[in-house]
């Protein structure tokens, strides 16, 4: 063993140990962990910094914006209302987000898969009041596994089939991978399901909480029906299912500039009735999205679309102050002097009769106020109110959702069979979302995660160099001389616990450029066929689940779920070796020796 070698794995022991610690945050223990290699001279300098232009971390910035992009245009509100029940059990809908996300994946890029259900995900944990760190790990082992069974659903499936044509002359088919891969993800899928969600850590750090500002404020606020609206015709009482889903109490009608009591709920919709509501402010947004209902000022609300660069949500406290206090949100000319629209008010343990724009604002009320993108200061300071701290309020761009949706399946679908490159294929999108204002300039880079960029950027130049100094090597002469006159099937065994424990430490497209020769190898030198060996590095390169950073999906859950390092193995370690007695017998089976 050299003395580069022994450095690097010296230096990935102490960085394991200090991050299944957990006493400081994982990027700094990564980038610290980066520098001491280049110090010591394991890492080149001028690769020092490769990682954070390697694809895998791209990919990762870039799916959490498209993720934002989707919110924001009504996408994710669209697959939760058709696909997805808060009322579930956590169970089932663990279970049936698996289910999505393992077919998806199949046909799909599995981190493709994971940006699209990722954000249904955190919406219905934040809709059910759980935090959403129990059920993102479950959606992304789900995708992962999920992808295992096509050719096109996770990157190592593709290096092995192009390892296989110049190795043996002809590359796996499209669906090669599916007996085995299709086994292997249904039990992984029944048991992640079942069991695995439970194994979670279920703390209370602010991660997994959720955000404690979502039970903040009720508002009473309102939203009308616009000329053009399906509702016109119907029944009030009709939209009660609607209102159910989206966590929204209608309280009444207002027509002509009065209440309407009593009949309200038979009352039929005219256009240009106002929904008088209490809702939270995503609740709102939800509603409005779901039914095509315009805000109050809808006149305002065309002007604000037209003359900013998108829209912005603003919470704020009257003090005793502020210019609104005792007066109206139309008297002070909100509307036409900062080109802002109120939206609710919440004032607890007070009923609002008048329409919300005439209600006479008091000393203690909470307004939610619909601001430019770039003005939400400047309001803020104009009426003399207290900003609440910022929880990620936004306005979604419901007449961008097809658009939204488009986008980003044709650039999933152009990546898929090869027209373009995935990471190039993201960037497009993003540009697109841009251009179309779904996602605003100024908020482009506040989606996405920076520590775990950090982490996976470090963490790639430190694999790289292991295998660059010949400790995959070491690892793989070793491995040669431990399963000599071995029994076929503990000889794969043994393949794949080595290969799941190299993904798990290195990116798993290198691992599976390291680990296939190798099987390929182990084949020839005992005189079998080599095609059951790579199946087994296929299976096991994609199944890393005992750390964040060796597949892309565990990365991009591991802030929005608030996990540390040391979650994943609790429910990862039962699932590999799930996944091992599963896939050992279905190798057998499908591809004889």
């Amino acid at each position: 063993m050299t003395q580069d070698q022994i450095t690097l794995f010296a230096l990935f022991g102490l960085v394991f140990a200090l991050l299944l610690w957990g006493r400081w945050r994982y990027d700094v223990i990564a980038f610290s962990a980066l520098m001491a290699g280049v110090v010591l001279g394991v890492v080149e300098t001028k690769n020092a910094f490769d990682g954070f232009g390697h694809p895998a971390t791209l990919v990762v910035a870039l799916v959490l914006v498209v993720s934002a992009g989707l919110v924001r245009s009504g996408a994710v509100f669209l697959i939760t209302r058709t696909l997805v029940d808060s009322a579930r059990s956590l169970g089932a809908h663990i279970a049936l987000m698996g289910l999505i996300g393992g077919v998806l994946s199949a046909f799909m890029n599995n981190v493709a898969a994971l940006a699209l259900l990722m954000p249904v995900d955190i919406q219905t944990a934040r809709k059910a009041g759980r935090g959403p760190g129990l059920s993102l790990m479950p959606l992304s082992f789900a995708t992962i596994l999920g992808g295992m069974a096509t050719l096109i659903g996770t990157p190592p499936n593709i290096i092995i089939a192009s390892i296989r044509e110049d190795m043996l002359g002809e590359p796996f088919k499209m669906f090669d991978f599916a007996p085995v891969g299709s086994v292997t993800a249904i039990a992984g899928l029944i048991f992640v399901a079942l069991i695995g969600w439970r194994l979670i850590p279920q703390g209370d750090d602010e991660g997994r909480r959720g955000n404690p500002m979502d039970d903040y404020a009720a508002y009473i606020a309102e939203l009308t029906v616009p000329e053009d609206s399906k509702l016109i015709g119907k029944r009030l009482g009709e939209l009660l299912e609607d209102a159910e889903k989206a966590d929204v109490a209608i309280l009444g009608l207002v027509r002509d500039g009065k209440r309407r009591y009593g009949t309200a709920q038979n009352a039929g919709l005219r256009a240009g009735d106002a929904l008088v509501l209490e809702a939270t402010p995503d609740a709102l947004d939800e509603f409005r999205s779901a039914l095509s209902l315009d805000f109050a000022d809808a006149k305002r609300e065309e002007h604000l679309r037209a003359d900013g660069d998108g829209l912005k949500v603003i919470e704020v406290v009257v003090t005793e102050q502020s210019r609104i206090n005792g007066k109206t949100a139309q008297s002070i000319g909100l509307a036409w002097r900062q080109r802002s629209v109120l939206l609710g008010i919440s004032r607890r343990g007070k009923n609002i009769k008048k329409e919300v724009r005439k209600t006479v604002v008091e000393t203690g009320d909470i307004l939610l106020v619909l601001v430019p993108q770039d003005n939400a200061n400047d309001v803020t300071e104009w009426l003399g109110c207290l900003p609440l701290a910022a929880r990620g309020l936004a306005v979604t761009e419901d007449k961008k959702t097809w658009l939204a949706i488009g986008l980003f399946a044709a650039a999933v679908a152009a990546a898929s069979v090869g027209i373009i490159y995935l990471p190039v294929a993201l960037g497009i999108v993003v540009v697109a979302y841009v251009l179309a204002r779904i996602v605003p300039l100024s908020e482009l880079y506040t989606h996405i995660e920076w520590p775990v960029v950090v982490l996976l950027g470090s963490m790639i130049p430190l694999g790289a160099a292991l295998e660059s100094s010949g400790g995959t090597e070491l690892i793989a002469g070793a491995l040669v001389n431990l399963t000599e006159g071995m029994p076929a099937w503990a000889v794969l065994t043994i393949l794949m616990v080595v290969t799941m424990t190299l993904s798990d430490v290195l990116n798993n497209t290198a691992t599976a450029i390291v680990a296939a020769p190798i099987g390929i190898t182990m084949a020839q030198t005992m005189g079998v066929n080599p095609d059951p060996f790579l199946m087994a590095v296929a299976v096991a390169a994609s199944c890393a689940f005992l750390t964040p950073i060796g597949h892309k999906n565990n990365t991009l859950i591991l802030g929005p779920g608030g996990y540390s390092f040391g979650d994943y193995w609790r429910m990862g370690l039962p699932l590999e070796i799930l996944v091992v007695a599963v896939s050992i017998p279905a190798i057998l089976t499908f591809w004889p020796l």
